[in-house]
């Protein structure tokens, strides 16, 4: 375990690297289930929390720089930025936008296309064969609707989307939801609560429009 120091004897420089170092040893340990929190600001684990997300910022923006043709090198940044090595099928397409990074899990066969925003502070795990569109976002973070408290917390809640989900262009995902397997978010949708597997949801917010089940006989 990481001890982060006093405020004041150190510097920002050497507080902002133990506490990356405190948290990349937290995304490393595979055992640590998604959970909903609430963050104060200002605290500790906000400064905590700041520190990864401008390192976040940094990375993403080294990713942006690069093309379609960087494939091999946008895998190492996203690696990189999750403390996590992603499978040589995981395919980005620049640009893209992260806040956070170290709560963020893919699976084999990820698809992400341009123009995406994963903000994963509550955790974001993605499962294996998902094609995610451009322009969507899964947001696991927000503010209080209290007007006295909208500024002294972050609430993080955790998104999983389940193998073989596909999420359409334009789609928003907010914080606690859960996509189930073979589902497919339409585009512009606003998923707002959990997704049956074998679904096609779409609208704002999102409902369920019809199954997707398929008769194994047929």
């Amino acid at each position: 375990m990481v001890e982060i120091p006093d405020f004041h004897d150190g510097g920002a420089d050497r507080i902002a690297n133990i506490a990356y170092q405190a948290l990349e040893e937290i995304a490393m340990d595979a055992e640590i289930p998604l959970r909903a929190r609430r963050v104060r600001i200002p605290s500790r684990e906000w400064d905590e929390a700041s520190s990864a997300i401008k390192r976040a910022m940094r990375l993403t923006a080294e990713l942006n720089k690069l093309s379609f043709d960087d494939a091999a090198r946008v895998r190492e940044i996203f690696s990189e930025l999750t403390g996590r090595k992603v499978d040589d099928t995981f395919i980005l397409i620049p640009p893209f936008y992260s806040a956070y990074g170290l709560d963020l899990r893919v699976g084999q066969r990820v698809s992400i296309n341009q123009c995406c925003t994963l903000y994963d502070m509550g955790g974001v795990d993605i499962g294996d064969r998902v094609m995610i569109g451009p322009n969507v976002n899964i947001i696991t973070t927000g503010h209080a609707l209290k007007p006295s408290e909208r500024r002294a917390y972050i609430e993080a809640k955790p998104i999983v989307i389940e193998s073989n989900v596909w999420i359409a262009t334009g789609a928003t995902i907010v914080g606690g939801v859960r996509v189930g397997e073979n589902s497919v978010v339409g585009a512009g949708a606003v998923v707002t609560k959990d997704v049956p597997p074998n679904s096609f949801v779409a609208g704002v917010p999102a409902r369920v429009v019809r199954s997707l089940e398929e008769d194994p006989l047929a």
